[in-house]
C-alpha cells in the first residue's frame, strides 16, 4: 500500500473521530456550532406533601429547519451508510486492492449524505402543532383530570437543540427521579399509528404493562427502541428513573411536517392527544378521572 493511501487513510479515520466528537457535543448540549445562547426552563409540578410516583413529560418549544425530521432522518441513515462503506473499504484497501466503481459508488453516497445532513441548519418558525403542543395537550389534559397525589408534571425546555431541559433535569435533581416512571408524550397526530418507545429492558416492561391501557384507544399499538436519528426527552430521564418511555402517534406523512413551518393547525383536530390525556387520567386515577 502506498505510503500516500496510508496517510489518506490516517486522515479519514482522525476526521471521522473529530466528526464524531462534533455529533456526540452537539447532541449532549456542550456545543451549539456558534448559534446564540438562549435562555430557557423546565416547569416541574407537584403536589404539596406528596412524593411523586410517576413523572409525565412533554417538552415545550418547537424549532424550524431547512429540511424535515423525515429528511433528517434519511440524511442520517444516508450519512452513516456512507461512514461505514468509506472506512470498511479503506480498511480493506490496507489488504487488498479495491475495484474503483466500488470506492465511487461510496463517495458519491457520504457526498449525499453530507450534502443532506447541511440542510439541517435552522432556518425560519415551525407553530409546533404537532410537535409538540399535542404533547403537552395530552399531559395537561391528565394533569387536570387526575387527583392522584403521586402524579408529578415535567415540561421541558431546549427539548430540539440536544434535550438539555431533560439532560439538565436529571442531572442536577437524580433524587426526583430515582425509583419513579416517566411517560414522555411526544407528537401525537391525528393519524399514523401509536409507538411506546422504550430504550431499555425496564422500560420495555413499562411498555408492555401500558399496552392495554393504550389499547383503549381503538388504534394499532406498537413497542418499540428509538430508531437511529431521533432523540426525544425519555433518553436523558431514563438511567435515572426505574423505568421511562415516550408515547407518540405519527407516519411519514408527519414526519414530513416536523421541524418545518407546514407544522401548523391546519387538518389537525388535537382529537387523539385529548383522549391520551383522558385516558392516562383514568389509568392514573380511575376515581377522580371522571370531573
Amino acid at each position: 500500500m502506498p505510503v500516500w493511501e496510508k496517510a489518506a487513510l490516517l486522515v479519514w479515520l482522525a476526521g471521522l473521530a473529530a466528526v464524531a466528537s462534533l455529533g456526540i457535543g452537539v447532541g449532549l448540549g456542550w456545543t451549539t456550532l456558534g448559534a446564540p445562547l438562549r435562555e430557557d426552563a423546565n416547569l416541574v409540578a407537584s403536589r404539596p406533601g406528596a412524593e411523586v410516583k410517576l413523572w409525565l413529560v412533554a417538552h415545550l418549544d418547537s424549532k424550524a429547519q431547512l429540511q424535515s425530521m423525515a429528511g433528517r432522518l434519511v440524511a442520517v441513515w444516508a450519512a452513516g451508510t456512507a461512514v461505514l462503506l468509506v472506512t470498511g473499504l479503506a480498511l480493506v484497501r490496507v489488504f487488498a486492492p479495491v475495484p474503483l466503481w466500488a470506492a465511487a459508488a461510496a463517495c458519491l453516497l457520504a457526498v449525499a449524505g453530507g450534502a443532506l445532513v447541511a440542510r439541517g441548519r435552522l432556518r425560519g418558525d415551525s407553530p409546533g402543532a404537532r410537535d409538540n403542543a399535542t404533547g403537552l395537550l395530552a399531559v395537561l389534559t391528565a394533569a387536570e383530570r387526575s387527583t392522584a397525589p403521586g402524579l408529578g408534571i415535567l415540561v421541558t425546555g431546549a427539548e430540539e437543540f440536544g434535550l438539555v431541559g431533560a439532560r439538565v433535569f436529571a442531572q442536577e435533581r437524580p433524587e426526583l427521579l430515582a425509583g419513579r416512571e416517566v411517560v414522555n408524550v411526544d407528537t401525537v397526530d391525528d393519524q399514523g399509528p401509536f409507538y411506546v418507545v422504550h430504550h431499555e429492558k425496564q422500560g420495555k416492561a413499562l411498555a408492555r404493562h401500558l399496552e392495554p391501557v393504550l389499547a383503549s384507544l381503538g388504534l394499532p399499538c406498537r413497542s418499540r427502541r428509538l430508531p437511529a436519528g431521533i432523540m426525544v426527552d425519555s433518553l436523558p430521564l431514563a438511567p435515572a428513573a426505574a423505568r421511562a418511555v415516550t408515547l407518540a402517534r405519527l407516519d411519514w406523512g408527519t414526519l414530513r411536517r416536523l421541524h418545518t413551518p407546514a407544522d401548523t393547525a391546519d387538518g389537525l383536530a388535537f382529537e387523539t392527544a385529548g383522549r391520551l390525556g383522558r385516558l392516562l387520567a383514568h389509568a392514573i386515577d380511575p376515581a377522580g378521572s371522571g370531573r
